[in-house]
Protein backbone atom coordinates (compact mmCIF):
# COMPACT_ATOMS: atom_id res chain seq x y z
CA UNK A 1 0.00 0.00 0.00
CA UNK A 2 2.95 2.21 0.76
CA UNK A 3 4.57 2.07 -2.62
CA UNK A 4 7.83 1.14 -0.92
CA UNK A 5 10.79 0.47 -3.27
CA UNK A 6 12.11 -3.09 -2.74
CA UNK A 7 15.44 -2.32 -1.53
CA UNK A 8 13.97 -0.86 1.44
CA UNK A 9 10.83 -3.09 2.15
CA UNK A 10 11.61 -5.18 5.10
CA UNK A 11 13.16 -2.47 7.14
CA UNK A 12 10.07 -0.43 6.21
CA UNK A 13 7.56 -2.94 7.37
CA UNK A 14 10.09 -4.02 10.62
CA UNK A 15 9.65 0.35 11.83
CA UNK A 16 6.15 -0.10 10.41
CA UNK A 17 5.38 -3.19 13.08
CA UNK A 18 7.39 -1.57 15.82
CA UNK A 19 5.71 2.10 15.45
CA UNK A 20 2.44 1.04 15.40
CA UNK A 21 3.19 -1.39 19.09
CA UNK A 22 4.89 1.88 20.17
CA UNK A 23 1.31 3.98 19.12
CA UNK A 24 -0.63 1.02 20.74
CA UNK A 25 1.15 1.22 23.66
CA UNK A 26 1.31 5.26 24.17
CA UNK A 27 -2.25 5.80 22.80
CA UNK A 28 -1.27 8.87 20.86
CA UNK A 29 -2.04 10.09 17.13
CA UNK A 30 -0.44 12.37 14.67
CA UNK A 31 -2.32 14.51 12.13
CA UNK A 32 -1.01 16.86 9.30
CA UNK A 33 -0.71 20.84 9.91
CA UNK A 34 0.81 21.36 5.94
CA UNK A 35 0.11 19.31 2.80
CA UNK A 36 1.21 19.62 -0.17
CA UNK A 37 -0.85 21.79 -2.79
CA UNK A 38 -1.33 21.36 -6.18
CA UNK A 39 1.05 23.77 -8.32
CA UNK A 40 2.69 24.80 -11.86
CA UNK A 41 6.07 25.55 -11.87
CA UNK A 42 8.00 26.55 -14.93
CA UNK A 43 10.85 24.07 -16.31
CA UNK A 44 13.90 25.09 -14.64
CA UNK A 45 13.00 26.96 -11.85
CA UNK A 46 12.77 25.21 -7.95
CA UNK A 47 9.28 24.22 -6.10
CA UNK A 48 8.57 23.02 -2.58
CA UNK A 49 5.95 20.78 -1.99
CA UNK A 50 4.90 21.33 1.72
CA UNK A 51 4.34 18.92 4.45
CA UNK A 52 4.52 18.98 8.75
CA UNK A 53 3.34 16.89 11.05
CA UNK A 54 3.99 18.23 14.86
CA UNK A 55 4.82 15.63 17.97
CA UNK A 56 6.12 12.95 15.02
CA UNK A 57 9.48 11.27 15.41
CA UNK A 58 8.37 8.34 12.94
CA UNK A 59 9.98 7.85 8.96
CA UNK A 60 8.45 10.07 6.69
CA UNK A 61 8.34 9.08 3.15
CA UNK A 62 7.91 11.04 -0.57
CA UNK A 63 5.41 9.47 -2.85
CA UNK A 64 5.38 10.05 -6.86
CA UNK A 65 3.03 8.76 -8.88
CA UNK A 66 3.12 6.14 -5.82
CA UNK A 67 6.82 5.40 -6.14
CA UNK A 68 8.50 6.19 -3.02
CA UNK A 69 11.68 8.56 -3.27
CA UNK A 70 13.65 7.60 -0.30
CA UNK A 71 13.29 6.63 3.55
CA UNK A 72 13.11 9.62 5.43
CA UNK A 73 15.38 12.60 4.39
CA UNK A 74 17.71 10.75 2.38
CA UNK A 75 17.26 11.41 -1.02
CA UNK A 76 20.56 10.63 -2.94
CA UNK A 77 19.16 8.70 -5.79
CA UNK A 78 17.15 12.54 -6.92
CA UNK A 79 20.11 14.69 -6.37
CA UNK A 80 17.80 17.84 -7.66
CA UNK A 81 15.29 16.51 -4.76
CA UNK A 82 15.79 17.58 -1.34
CA UNK A 83 13.94 17.24 2.15
CA UNK A 84 13.73 20.62 3.78
CA UNK A 85 12.29 22.24 7.44
CA UNK A 86 12.87 21.33 10.78
CA UNK A 87 12.57 18.05 11.48
CA UNK A 88 12.37 18.65 15.49
CA UNK A 89 9.33 20.83 14.55
CA UNK A 90 8.10 17.85 12.11
CA UNK A 91 8.76 19.73 8.79
CA UNK A 92 9.80 17.63 5.89
CA UNK A 93 9.16 19.52 2.96
CA UNK A 94 10.00 18.60 -0.49
CA UNK A 95 12.09 20.77 -2.59
CA UNK A 96 13.19 20.50 -6.28
CA UNK A 97 15.75 22.94 -6.84
CA UNK A 98 15.50 23.00 -10.83
CA UNK A 99 11.76 21.64 -11.97
CA UNK A 100 12.43 18.81 -15.16
CA UNK A 101 9.59 17.34 -17.13
CA UNK A 102 9.90 14.51 -15.90
CA UNK A 103 8.73 16.12 -12.11
CA UNK A 104 5.59 16.56 -13.47
CA UNK A 105 3.45 14.21 -11.36
CA UNK A 106 1.74 13.19 -8.64
CA UNK A 107 3.06 13.58 -4.92
CA UNK A 108 1.90 12.58 -1.47
CA UNK A 109 3.56 12.79 2.01
CA UNK A 110 2.88 9.59 4.49
CA UNK A 111 3.78 9.44 8.13
CA UNK A 112 4.88 6.00 8.22
CA UNK A 113 4.68 4.29 12.20
CA UNK A 114 1.04 6.97 12.24
CA UNK A 115 -0.06 5.14 8.68
CA UNK A 116 -1.44 8.68 7.75
CA UNK A 117 -0.72 10.47 4.15
CA UNK A 118 -0.99 13.86 2.57
CA UNK A 119 -3.90 14.32 -0.22
CA UNK A 120 -2.63 13.68 -3.24
CA UNK A 121 -0.56 17.30 -5.04
CA UNK A 122 -0.40 17.87 -8.70
CA UNK A 123 2.98 19.42 -10.11
CA UNK A 124 1.98 20.93 -13.29
CA UNK A 125 5.47 21.35 -15.13
CA UNK A 126 5.30 23.94 -18.18
CA UNK A 127 7.94 23.66 -20.85
CA UNK A 128 8.46 26.62 -22.91
CA UNK A 129 9.18 25.63 -26.76
CA UNK A 130 12.28 25.90 -28.15
CA UNK A 131 13.34 28.38 -30.36
CA UNK A 132 10.72 29.06 -32.98
CA UNK A 133 12.25 28.11 -36.39
CA UNK A 134 10.71 30.16 -40.11
CA UNK A 135 11.91 27.58 -43.01
CA UNK A 136 14.45 28.82 -45.42
CA UNK A 137 15.46 32.25 -43.18
CA UNK A 138 16.40 34.28 -41.90
CA UNK A 139 16.39 35.78 -45.63
CA UNK A 140 13.11 34.68 -48.20
CA UNK A 141 13.99 35.07 -51.57
CA UNK A 142 11.63 34.75 -54.52
CA UNK A 143 10.76 36.08 -57.64
CA UNK A 144 8.46 39.47 -58.17
CA UNK A 145 4.75 38.18 -58.81
CA UNK A 146 5.38 35.01 -56.92
CA UNK A 147 3.48 34.72 -54.04
CA UNK A 148 4.98 33.54 -50.35
CA UNK A 149 4.33 30.42 -48.40
CA UNK A 150 5.97 30.82 -44.72
CA UNK A 151 6.51 27.59 -42.28
CA UNK A 152 6.98 28.56 -39.19
CA UNK A 153 7.65 26.12 -36.27
CA UNK A 154 7.64 26.00 -32.23
CA UNK A 155 8.93 22.14 -30.69
CA UNK A 156 8.98 20.63 -27.49
CA UNK A 157 6.46 23.00 -25.51
CA UNK A 158 3.90 21.99 -22.77
CA UNK A 159 1.61 22.82 -22.96
CA UNK A 160 1.66 23.13 -27.14
CA UNK A 161 2.86 27.07 -27.84
CA UNK A 162 0.48 29.18 -29.79
CA UNK A 163 2.29 31.24 -32.70
CA UNK A 164 1.25 34.52 -34.70
CA UNK A 165 2.91 36.67 -37.59
CA UNK A 166 3.45 39.90 -37.62
CA UNK A 167 4.55 42.35 -39.49
CA UNK A 168 5.77 46.19 -38.77
CA UNK A 169 3.89 45.35 -35.62
CA UNK A 170 0.17 45.03 -36.74
CA UNK A 171 -0.63 40.76 -36.65
CA UNK A 172 -0.96 38.62 -39.64
CA UNK A 173 -4.36 36.91 -40.27
CA UNK A 174 -5.01 33.57 -41.90
CA UNK A 175 -2.29 31.73 -40.93
CA UNK A 176 -3.24 27.71 -40.37
CA UNK A 177 -1.53 25.50 -37.97
CA UNK A 178 -1.28 21.78 -37.08
CA UNK A 179 0.05 20.34 -33.52
CA UNK A 180 2.16 17.20 -33.04
CA UNK A 181 1.80 15.26 -29.79
CA UNK A 182 5.61 14.30 -28.78
CA UNK A 183 6.22 10.47 -27.68
CA UNK A 184 6.53 11.45 -23.87
CA UNK A 185 2.93 12.27 -24.24
CA UNK A 186 3.10 15.46 -22.78
CA UNK A 187 4.96 18.13 -24.94
CA UNK A 188 3.74 19.34 -28.39
CA UNK A 189 5.10 20.58 -31.66
CA UNK A 190 3.38 23.28 -33.65
CA UNK A 191 3.81 23.72 -37.19
CA UNK A 192 2.19 26.88 -39.04
CA UNK A 193 2.14 28.13 -42.66
CA UNK A 194 1.24 31.85 -43.72
CA UNK A 195 0.30 32.81 -47.10
CA UNK A 196 0.40 36.15 -48.51
CA UNK A 197 -0.44 37.55 -52.38
CA UNK A 198 2.58 39.02 -54.43
CA UNK A 199 0.88 42.39 -54.37
CA UNK A 200 1.27 42.43 -50.44
CA UNK A 201 4.62 41.65 -50.22
CA UNK A 202 7.62 44.76 -50.42
CA UNK A 203 10.86 43.82 -50.56
CA UNK A 204 13.03 43.91 -47.66
CA UNK A 205 10.39 43.87 -44.94
CA UNK A 206 10.78 41.84 -42.11
CA UNK A 207 8.06 39.00 -40.98
CA UNK A 208 7.86 37.89 -37.54
CA UNK A 209 7.28 34.62 -36.19
CA UNK A 210 6.11 34.41 -32.38
CA UNK A 211 5.25 31.59 -30.31
CA UNK A 212 4.25 31.40 -26.74
CA UNK A 213 2.77 29.20 -23.77
CA UNK A 214 1.97 29.55 -20.16
CA UNK A 215 5.56 28.70 -19.41
CA UNK A 216 6.80 31.43 -21.94
CA UNK A 217 3.56 34.82 -22.05
CA UNK A 218 6.03 37.11 -23.26
CA UNK A 219 6.90 34.47 -26.09
CA UNK A 220 10.09 33.62 -28.74
CA UNK A 221 10.48 35.27 -31.54
CA UNK A 222 12.12 35.07 -35.22
CA UNK A 223 12.47 36.66 -38.36
CA UNK A 224 12.57 36.45 -42.03
CA UNK A 225 13.70 39.50 -44.47
CA UNK A 226 11.73 38.82 -47.98
CA UNK A 227 14.39 39.39 -50.32
CA UNK A 228 12.07 39.87 -54.00
CA UNK A 229 14.32 39.22 -57.07
CA UNK A 230 13.69 40.43 -60.58
CA UNK A 231 15.06 40.41 -64.03
CA UNK A 232 15.90 43.91 -64.31
CA UNK A 233 14.29 47.10 -64.73
CA UNK A 234 15.56 49.38 -67.19
CA UNK A 235 15.57 53.23 -68.16
CA UNK A 236 17.11 54.32 -71.21
CA UNK A 237 18.03 57.73 -71.82
CA UNK A 238 19.13 60.15 -74.35
CA UNK A 239 21.00 63.53 -74.14
CA UNK A 240 20.97 66.23 -75.85
CA UNK A 241 17.55 66.16 -77.20
CA UNK A 242 16.64 66.65 -79.85
CA UNK A 243 20.04 67.05 -81.71
CA UNK A 244 20.94 68.24 -85.10
CA UNK A 245 22.45 65.21 -87.57
CA UNK A 246 26.33 64.94 -87.17
CA UNK A 247 26.68 65.88 -83.45
CA UNK A 248 27.42 63.95 -80.41
CA UNK A 249 24.84 62.22 -78.35
CA UNK A 250 25.07 60.13 -75.12
CA UNK A 251 22.70 57.01 -74.29
CA UNK A 252 22.86 56.41 -70.62
CA UNK A 253 21.35 52.56 -69.94
CA UNK A 254 20.30 52.78 -65.62
CA UNK A 255 19.21 49.95 -64.53
CA UNK A 256 17.94 48.14 -61.20
CA UNK A 257 18.11 44.13 -60.49
CA UNK A 258 18.13 41.52 -57.85
CA UNK A 259 20.51 39.83 -58.05
CA UNK A 260 22.88 41.99 -59.80
CA UNK A 261 23.43 43.38 -63.19
CA UNK A 262 25.71 41.20 -65.50
CA UNK A 263 25.77 42.21 -68.55
CA UNK A 264 24.80 44.78 -70.60
CA UNK A 265 24.60 44.60 -74.61
CA UNK A 266 23.66 47.45 -77.14
CA UNK A 267 22.54 47.15 -81.21
CA UNK A 268 21.06 49.44 -82.88
CA UNK A 269 18.27 48.10 -85.21
CA UNK A 270 19.40 44.62 -84.07
CA UNK A 271 22.98 44.81 -85.03
CA UNK A 272 24.99 45.01 -82.27
CA UNK A 273 27.60 47.48 -81.48
CA UNK A 274 30.70 45.72 -80.53
CA UNK A 275 32.44 49.03 -79.42
CA UNK A 276 30.02 50.15 -76.62
CA UNK A 277 30.11 48.38 -73.23
CA UNK A 278 28.94 49.06 -69.95
CA UNK A 279 26.08 51.45 -69.12
CA UNK A 280 26.67 54.19 -71.38
CA UNK A 281 27.21 54.82 -74.95
CA UNK A 282 28.55 57.85 -77.45
CA UNK A 283 28.18 58.52 -81.05
CA UNK A 284 27.98 60.49 -83.31
CA UNK A 285 24.02 60.76 -84.83
CA UNK A 286 23.00 60.62 -88.37
CA UNK A 287 19.05 60.87 -89.35
CA UNK A 288 19.07 56.47 -89.30
CA UNK A 289 19.04 57.44 -85.80
CA UNK A 290 15.37 58.83 -85.76
CA UNK A 291 14.43 55.88 -87.75
CA UNK A 292 16.70 52.91 -86.72
CA UNK A 293 16.16 52.94 -82.28
CA UNK A 294 19.36 51.92 -80.00
CA UNK A 295 18.65 49.10 -77.73
CA UNK A 296 20.10 48.52 -74.53
CA UNK A 297 19.96 45.20 -72.99
CA UNK A 298 20.61 43.95 -69.40
CA UNK A 299 21.05 40.62 -67.96
CA UNK A 300 21.15 39.22 -64.28
CA UNK A 301 21.09 35.95 -63.36
CA UNK A 302 17.19 35.88 -63.68
CA UNK A 303 16.57 37.15 -67.30
CA UNK A 304 17.14 40.40 -69.62
CA UNK A 305 15.52 42.98 -70.12
CA UNK A 306 15.78 44.61 -73.44
CA UNK A 307 14.68 48.42 -73.97
CA UNK A 308 15.11 50.64 -77.04
CA UNK A 309 14.63 54.50 -77.76
CA UNK A 310 15.33 56.53 -81.23
CA UNK A 311 17.14 60.03 -81.10
CA UNK A 312 15.04 63.17 -82.25
CA UNK A 313 17.65 63.86 -84.91
CA UNK A 314 17.15 67.41 -87.22
CA UNK A 315 18.16 66.60 -90.93
CA UNK A 316 17.60 67.79 -93.83
CA UNK A 317 14.94 66.21 -96.84
CA UNK A 318 16.05 62.90 -97.93
CA UNK A 319 13.87 61.01 -100.36
CA UNK A 320 11.71 58.36 -99.17
CA UNK A 321 9.97 57.46 -102.56
CA UNK A 322 11.88 58.46 -105.66
CA UNK A 323 9.41 60.13 -108.27
CA UNK A 324 9.45 58.94 -111.38
CA UNK A 325 8.80 60.46 -115.08
CA UNK A 326 5.08 59.60 -116.90
CA UNK A 327 4.19 59.27 -120.21
CA UNK A 328 0.35 59.27 -120.44
CA UNK A 329 -1.87 59.91 -123.45
CA UNK A 330 -3.43 63.18 -123.89
CA UNK A 331 -6.76 63.40 -121.86
CA UNK A 332 -5.46 60.92 -119.93
CA UNK A 333 -4.47 61.82 -115.74
CA UNK A 334 -1.02 62.37 -114.72
CA UNK A 335 -0.18 61.03 -111.09
CA UNK A 336 3.25 61.46 -109.14
CA UNK A 337 4.12 60.77 -105.88
CA UNK A 338 7.13 61.84 -104.22
CA UNK A 339 7.71 61.13 -100.27
CA UNK A 340 10.19 62.69 -98.35
CA UNK A 341 11.61 62.36 -94.91
CA UNK A 342 12.76 65.04 -92.72
CA UNK A 343 12.66 66.59 -88.84
CA UNK A 344 11.42 68.24 -87.83
CA UNK A 345 8.17 68.53 -90.02
CA UNK A 346 8.50 69.27 -93.82
CA UNK A 347 6.83 71.07 -96.50
CA UNK A 348 6.84 69.65 -99.63
CA UNK A 349 5.93 71.89 -102.99
CA UNK A 350 4.63 70.67 -106.71
CA UNK A 351 6.02 73.41 -109.46
CA UNK A 352 6.05 72.97 -113.06
CA UNK A 353 9.44 74.20 -114.29
CA UNK A 354 9.87 77.99 -115.06
CA UNK A 355 6.45 78.38 -113.50
CA UNK A 356 6.14 79.90 -109.89
CA UNK A 357 2.46 78.45 -109.64
CA UNK A 358 2.60 75.79 -106.59
CA UNK A 359 0.38 73.11 -108.30
CA UNK A 360 0.30 70.62 -104.89
CA UNK A 361 1.69 70.39 -101.33
CA UNK A 362 1.11 66.61 -100.96
CA UNK A 363 3.36 63.64 -101.24
CA UNK A 364 0.57 63.44 -105.01
CA UNK A 365 0.85 65.52 -107.77
CA UNK A 366 -2.39 64.72 -109.84
CA UNK A 367 -2.95 66.05 -113.32
CA UNK A 368 -6.16 65.60 -114.88
CA UNK A 369 -7.02 65.09 -118.05
CA UNK A 370 -3.69 66.52 -119.46
CA UNK A 371 -3.21 68.45 -122.83
CA UNK A 372 -0.04 68.75 -124.71
CA UNK A 373 0.75 71.73 -123.23
CA UNK A 374 1.42 69.86 -119.56
CA UNK A 375 4.59 68.43 -120.65
CA UNK A 376 7.76 69.30 -119.64
CA UNK A 377 9.53 69.15 -116.28
CA UNK A 378 7.68 69.07 -113.26
CA UNK A 379 9.97 69.64 -109.54
CA UNK A 380 8.91 68.08 -106.46
CA UNK A 381 10.56 69.98 -103.91
CA UNK A 382 10.80 69.45 -99.50
CA UNK A 383 11.58 72.15 -97.07
CA UNK A 384 12.86 71.67 -93.55
CA UNK A 385 12.66 74.76 -91.92
CA UNK A 386 15.78 75.91 -91.02
CA UNK A 387 17.71 72.91 -91.35
CA UNK A 388 17.36 72.43 -95.11
CA UNK A 389 15.70 71.58 -98.51
CA UNK A 390 15.71 69.18 -101.46
CA UNK A 391 14.34 68.53 -104.86
CA UNK A 392 13.73 65.95 -107.41
CA UNK A 393 12.99 66.39 -111.12
CA UNK A 394 10.47 64.64 -113.73
CA UNK A 395 9.44 64.62 -117.15
CA UNK A 396 5.75 64.42 -118.48
CA UNK A 397 5.58 63.27 -121.96
CA UNK A 398 2.29 63.37 -123.78
CA UNK A 399 1.24 61.14 -126.18
CA UNK A 400 -0.41 63.12 -128.87
CA UNK A 401 -0.69 64.54 -132.49
CA UNK A 402 2.95 65.96 -133.76
CA UNK A 403 3.09 69.76 -133.00
CA UNK A 404 4.98 72.09 -135.46
CA UNK A 405 6.77 75.42 -134.17
CA UNK A 406 8.88 76.68 -136.77
CA UNK A 407 9.51 80.55 -137.99
CA UNK A 408 6.31 80.96 -140.57
CA UNK A 409 8.69 83.49 -142.76
CA UNK A 410 12.32 82.30 -143.37
CA UNK A 411 14.94 83.79 -145.43
CA UNK A 412 18.04 82.82 -148.72
CA UNK A 413 19.74 84.32 -150.74
CA UNK A 414 18.79 84.70 -154.51
CA UNK A 415 21.30 82.46 -156.60
CA UNK A 416 22.14 80.53 -153.68
CA UNK A 417 21.53 77.44 -151.65
CA UNK A 418 18.99 78.14 -149.05
CA UNK A 419 17.00 76.29 -146.40
CA UNK A 420 13.63 76.13 -144.71
CA UNK A 421 13.68 74.17 -141.50
CA UNK A 422 10.46 72.32 -139.30
CA UNK A 423 10.68 71.86 -135.88
CA UNK A 424 8.37 69.16 -134.40
CA UNK A 425 8.12 68.08 -131.13
CA UNK A 426 5.91 64.41 -131.26
CA UNK A 427 5.24 62.24 -128.89
CA UNK A 428 5.32 59.08 -130.00
CA UNK A 429 7.93 60.44 -132.59
CA UNK A 430 6.13 60.97 -135.94
CA UNK A 431 5.83 58.43 -138.56
CA UNK A 432 6.28 60.52 -141.81
CA UNK A 433 6.92 63.80 -142.33
CA UNK A 434 6.20 65.52 -145.82
CA UNK A 435 7.26 68.63 -147.59
CA UNK A 436 4.41 69.77 -149.80
CA UNK A 437 5.16 73.26 -152.94
CA UNK A 438 2.98 73.60 -155.83
CA UNK A 439 2.54 69.82 -157.35
CA UNK A 440 5.66 68.85 -155.78
CA UNK A 441 5.89 66.44 -152.34
CA UNK A 442 9.01 64.95 -151.01
CA UNK A 443 9.63 63.09 -147.82
CA UNK A 444 13.33 62.35 -147.60
CA UNK A 445 15.96 62.26 -150.29
CA UNK A 446 16.50 64.47 -153.31
CA UNK A 447 14.74 65.53 -156.34
CA UNK A 448 16.12 68.25 -158.70
CA UNK A 449 17.14 71.00 -156.75
CA UNK A 450 15.09 70.22 -153.39
CA UNK A 451 16.57 67.70 -150.81
CA UNK A 452 15.10 66.92 -147.32
CA UNK A 453 17.14 65.67 -144.40
CA UNK A 454 15.93 64.90 -141.08
CA UNK A 455 17.40 64.88 -137.86
CA UNK A 456 16.38 63.79 -134.16
CA UNK A 457 17.32 66.28 -131.33
CA UNK A 458 16.44 65.94 -127.39
CA UNK A 459 13.93 68.36 -127.88
CA UNK A 460 12.24 66.94 -131.32
CA UNK A 461 12.92 66.15 -134.75
CA UNK A 462 13.76 68.99 -136.93
CA UNK A 463 12.83 68.72 -140.82
CA UNK A 464 15.25 70.78 -143.27
CA UNK A 465 14.16 71.38 -147.17
CA UNK A 466 17.72 72.51 -148.70
CA UNK A 467 16.77 74.30 -151.66
CA UNK A 468 20.09 74.65 -154.62
CA UNK A 469 20.55 77.60 -157.03
CA UNK A 470 17.31 79.97 -155.25
CA UNK A 471 15.52 81.75 -158.39
CA UNK A 472 12.78 84.03 -157.78
CA UNK A 473 9.87 81.76 -158.26
CA UNK A 474 11.36 80.27 -155.36
CA UNK A 475 10.14 83.13 -152.96
CA UNK A 476 6.47 82.91 -154.49
CA UNK A 477 6.00 79.68 -153.72
CA UNK A 478 4.53 78.55 -150.26
CA UNK A 479 5.79 75.60 -148.78
CA UNK A 480 4.24 73.26 -146.27
CA UNK A 481 5.72 70.84 -143.72
CA UNK A 482 3.37 68.04 -142.11
CA UNK A 483 3.60 65.68 -139.36
CA UNK A 484 2.00 62.07 -138.67
CA UNK A 485 2.11 59.95 -135.77
CA UNK A 486 -0.47 57.13 -134.37
CA UNK A 487 -2.51 60.42 -132.77
CA UNK A 488 -2.70 62.43 -135.66
CA UNK A 489 -0.94 65.20 -137.82
CA UNK A 490 0.21 68.80 -137.75
CA UNK A 491 0.68 70.86 -140.43
CA UNK A 492 2.64 74.41 -140.76
CA UNK A 493 2.91 77.01 -143.84
CA UNK A 494 6.31 78.39 -144.34
CA UNK A 495 7.05 81.15 -147.14
CA UNK A 496 10.81 82.09 -148.35
CA UNK A 497 11.65 85.61 -148.31
CA UNK A 498 14.53 86.87 -150.27
CA UNK A 499 17.45 88.23 -147.90
CA UNK A 500 19.39 91.84 -148.51
CA UNK A 501 17.23 92.98 -151.52
CA UNK A 502 16.96 96.32 -150.56
CA UNK A 503 20.86 96.20 -149.79
CA UNK A 504 21.60 95.17 -153.15
CA UNK A 505 19.31 97.63 -154.92
CA UNK A 506 20.84 100.71 -153.29
CA UNK A 507 24.37 99.35 -154.21
CA UNK A 508 23.60 99.28 -157.92
CA UNK A 509 22.02 102.64 -158.19
CA UNK A 510 25.47 104.06 -156.38
CA UNK A 511 27.82 102.08 -159.10
CA UNK A 512 25.44 104.09 -162.08
CA UNK A 513 25.60 107.49 -160.58
CA UNK A 514 21.99 108.04 -161.42
CA UNK A 515 20.91 111.39 -160.15
CA UNK A 516 19.32 112.30 -156.72
CA UNK A 517 15.30 112.13 -158.27
CA UNK A 518 15.91 108.75 -159.63
CA UNK A 519 17.13 107.43 -156.67
CA UNK A 520 14.21 108.79 -154.96
CA UNK A 521 12.13 107.44 -157.31
CA UNK A 522 13.61 104.10 -157.19
CA UNK A 523 12.92 104.40 -152.94
CA UNK A 524 9.67 105.02 -153.76
CA UNK A 525 9.24 102.38 -155.83
CA UNK A 526 10.60 100.14 -153.75
CA UNK A 527 8.17 100.94 -150.98
CA UNK A 528 5.24 100.50 -153.25
CA UNK A 529 6.29 97.56 -154.25
CA UNK A 530 6.25 96.13 -150.77
CA UNK A 531 3.47 97.55 -150.29
CA UNK A 532 2.27 95.96 -153.23
CA UNK A 533 3.19 92.65 -152.25
CA UNK A 534 2.04 92.10 -148.57
CA UNK A 535 -1.44 93.77 -150.07
CA UNK A 536 -1.11 90.71 -152.02
CA UNK A 537 0.25 88.05 -150.11
CA UNK A 538 -2.86 88.89 -147.49
CA UNK A 539 -4.90 88.88 -149.91
CA UNK A 540 -3.49 85.34 -151.15
CA UNK A 541 -3.59 83.98 -147.54
CA UNK A 542 -7.21 84.72 -147.32
CA UNK A 543 -7.69 82.89 -150.29
CA UNK A 544 -5.61 80.19 -149.69
CA UNK A 545 -7.66 76.80 -149.74
CA UNK A 546 -5.54 75.06 -147.66
CA UNK A 547 -3.74 71.78 -147.68
CA UNK A 548 -5.38 68.49 -147.82
CA UNK A 549 -2.75 66.01 -146.55
CA UNK A 550 -4.06 61.47 -145.89
CA UNK A 551 -1.36 59.52 -144.36
CA UNK A 552 -1.38 57.40 -147.29
CA UNK A 553 -1.81 59.72 -150.06
CA UNK A 554 -0.74 63.46 -150.08
CA UNK A 555 -2.07 65.93 -152.38
CA UNK A 556 -1.15 69.27 -151.95
CA UNK A 557 -3.83 72.35 -153.86
CA UNK A 558 -2.83 75.60 -153.51
CA UNK A 559 -5.32 78.11 -155.43
CA UNK A 560 -4.58 82.07 -155.42
CA UNK A 561 -7.45 84.66 -156.53
CA UNK A 562 -5.60 86.96 -158.91
CA UNK A 563 -6.90 90.62 -158.33
CA UNK A 564 -8.33 92.18 -161.42
CA UNK A 565 -5.72 94.31 -163.16
CA UNK A 566 -8.56 97.17 -163.81
CA UNK A 567 -9.18 97.55 -159.84
CA UNK A 568 -5.47 97.10 -159.02
CA UNK A 569 -4.87 100.06 -161.92
CA UNK A 570 -7.75 102.23 -160.75
CA UNK A 571 -6.32 101.53 -156.70
CA UNK A 572 -2.97 102.41 -157.88
CA UNK A 573 -2.47 104.76 -161.07
CA UNK A 574 1.08 105.00 -160.33
CA UNK A 575 2.24 101.59 -160.11
CA UNK A 576 2.58 100.92 -163.82
CA UNK A 577 4.00 104.12 -164.51
CA UNK A 578 6.77 103.48 -161.79
CA UNK A 579 7.26 99.24 -163.18
CA UNK A 580 7.71 101.10 -167.04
Amino acid sequence: ELGLPGRGCCLVLGFMYKEKYRRMTEGQASSFTQQPQDQVVIAGQPVTLLCAIPEYNGIVLWIKDGLALGVGRDLSSYPRYLVVGDHLSGEHHLKILRADLQDDAVYECQAIQAAIRSRPARLTVLVPPDDPVIMGGPVISLRAGDPLNLTCHADNAKPAASIIWMRKGEVINGATYSKTLLRDGKRESIMSTLFIAPSDIENGESIVCRATNKAIPSGKETSVTIDIQHPPLVNLSVEPQPVLEDNTVKFHCSAKANPAVTQYRWAKKGQVIKEASGDFYETIVDHTFFFEPVSCEVTNALGSTNISRTVDVYFGPRMATEPQSLLVDLGSDAVFNCAWTGNPSLTIVWMKRGSGVVLSNENKLTLKSVRQEDAGKYVCRAVVPRVGAGEREVTLTVNGPPIISSTQTQHALHGQKGQIKCFIRSTPPPDRIAWSWKENVLESGTSGRYTVETVSTDEGVISTLTISNIVRADFQTIYNCTAWNSFGSDTEIIRLKEQGTEMKSGAGMQAESVPMAAVGAGVAFLVLMATIVAFCCARSQRNLKGVVSAKNDIRVEIVHKEPASGRETEEHPTIKQLMV
